[in-house]
């Protein structure tokens, strides 16, 4: 099998270009965003890549007899809401047919080491199916609970996809319900969205320590470099000094205007002040989630606005606080407000666990990850196939 990448302006140019050079009986097996090099990320979009491959005749053959195998033994319904891959919109790759990118990288060749029957023993009945399934999907459910997925949730999971597996379901069927069910489950991601009628007051809550600031000066440089918007940057983080330096010190970097706000008054006399700019992104003082005084004055400086023009709110956390503490943060800040959740320090844990966890235990809509303190790298939009790979056991790029 060939495998090979290429770039391009958008994943239709870049398609063409890997059939032009293949033949059009590539298989696409993923389509991702990344970044220039050098300079050039500052001045131009990101560039698509789409990783293809290609079957040798004989490979391409026998797949398809594998296929036709399958689908005869299988009566697996492929057309439930829940379980079914198509019309869900959320894995295009898939909805054509396509196979999990690599068997979600290593989780294959885990499943043919714990699977694979010896030559001398060629019979199969509907008990050894059956426990290879059971097997199967004990192994999926560790691979979630190591990766510290809360275990109501992986039962979860488990139960729902057993309940329309059936006798002699393929295994690479299994492995896409299960696939497919916890992609259901983290949603559809969205980021911040224009106003219509600007400006877009964008608030950023949660702890001390989680990286809210650096977040903020990510996003800002996403804004203003690369999408071409008038932002402001303001800060209500009067607690910290360092922190309100660090976002000035961005603010001149990115020549944006940059205000300290120590009051309900001065916030609205910002957002008059710059009512003609599209964004106006603030940075709120972290506080803990136990303390009441502090969780009073956030309620009124959030919602001062709410009269005046449209805001969205956007609780900071990182992947590296305990469960516990999470929980405790997210049901604080959810008597508060309504917010989207953004997961800062992805590189500093091998468990991503928490992001499936806090999403099913709050609600609220997934939309930015981080990964690093490069600014303004580091950062994307959530990816939900990305990230269901890692939990079932993929590799990490």
């Amino acid at each position: 099998m060939i495998i090979k990448k290429f770039q391009g302006k958008n994943e239709v140019e870049t398609i063409d270009l890997a059939k032009k050079e293949l033949g059009p009986n590539i298989v696409v097996m993923n389509v991702k965003s990344v970044k220039r090099k050098g300079l050039l990320r500052l001045l131009y979009s990101p560039l698509t890549e789409v990783t293809v491959a290609l079957e040798e005749e004989s490979e391409r053959i026998a797949t398809e007899k594998r296929e036709i195998a399958k689908r005869q033994t299988s009566s697996i319904d492929l057309n439930t809401n829940e379980s079914a891959i198509v019309n869900t919109g959320l894995d295009k790759n898939f909805q054509t047919g396509r196979v999990l990118e690599d068997k979600l990288d290593n989780l294959q060749s885990l499943i043919v080491e714990s699977f694979q029957k010896p030559e001398d023993n060629k019979q199969e009945d509907v008990s050894e199916e059956s426990n290879e399934s059971e097997s199967f999907m004990r192994l999926l459910y560790n691979k979630m609970v190591e990766n510290e997925v809360d275990e109501k949730y992986a039962n979860q999971i488990i139960d729902d996809i057993e309940k329309i597996n059936k006798t002699n379901t393929p295994i690479d069927y299994m492995l896409a319900n299960v696939y497919q069910k916890m992609i259901l489950k983290f949603g559809v991601p969205t980021g911040i969205t224009p106003a219509l009628n600007n400006p877009k007051v964008v608030f950023f809550l949660g702890p001390t320590g989680v990286g809210k600031t650096t977040t903020i000066a990510k996003i800002a440089s996403k804004f203003s470099v690369v999408q071409k918007k008038k932002i402001v940057l303001l800060t209500a983080d009067t607690y910290r000094i360092a922190a309100a330096e660090q976002l000035r010190t961005y603010a001149s970097i990115l020549d944006v205007p940059f205000r300290v706000i120590y009051s309900v008054e001065e916030l609205e006399t910002a957002i008059k002040d710059f009512s003609v700019y599209d964004y106006i992104f603030i940075d709120t003082a972290g506080h803990s989630h136990q303390n009441e005084t502090q969780k009073d004055e956030m309620n009124e400086f959030i919602h001062s606005v709410d009269h005046s023009c449209e805001s969205e709110n956007y609780l900071v956390l990182s992947t590296t606080t305990k469960y516990k503490d999470l929980l405790g943060i997210a049901d604080t800040y959810s008597t508060i407000t309504k917010y989207k959740l953004i997961f800062t320090k992805l590189d500093e844990t091998s468990s991503l666990g928490n992001i499936l966890n806090l999403r099913l235990h709050t609600g609220a809509t997934l939309s930015y990850v981080t990964y690093g303190q490069n600014v303004p790298d580091d950062i994307e939009e959530f990816n939900p196939q990305k990230t269901v790979k890692l939990l079932l056991g993929g590799k990490r790029l």
